[in-house]
């Protein structure tokens, strides 16, 4: 009974923090880069700007979902292996 609770508290952390990352992370990003990099350093007019820190957005999300299904893959698997021992 606990073993299957701590496995439900480590899904949960798992799940609240790749949620944290999926919201801030894309978010921050688009606006960081439209702001810092696409029209302060490479100069580009605000037009342009929005539509390349998009991109950065979408793919940081890719990222972020990529990175879940590979924790979320290894954390079930580890947690098949502990339980087929029993």
């Amino acid at each position: 009974y606990f073993r299957n609770e701590g496995t439900l508290t480590s899904t949960l952390r798992t799940l609240l923090f790749f949620t944290a990352l999926m919201i801030t992370l894309p978010v921050g990003l688009y606006f960081s880069s439209k702001a810092y990099v696409f029209e302060g350093s490479l100069g580009m007019s605000d037009r342009d700007s929005y539509f390349y820190a998009a991109i950065v957005a979408v793919v940081t999300v890719h990222v972020v979902l990529a990175l879940f299904v590979y924790v979320a893959w290894n954390e079930g698997s580890r947690q098949w292996r502990e339980g087929k021992q029993d």
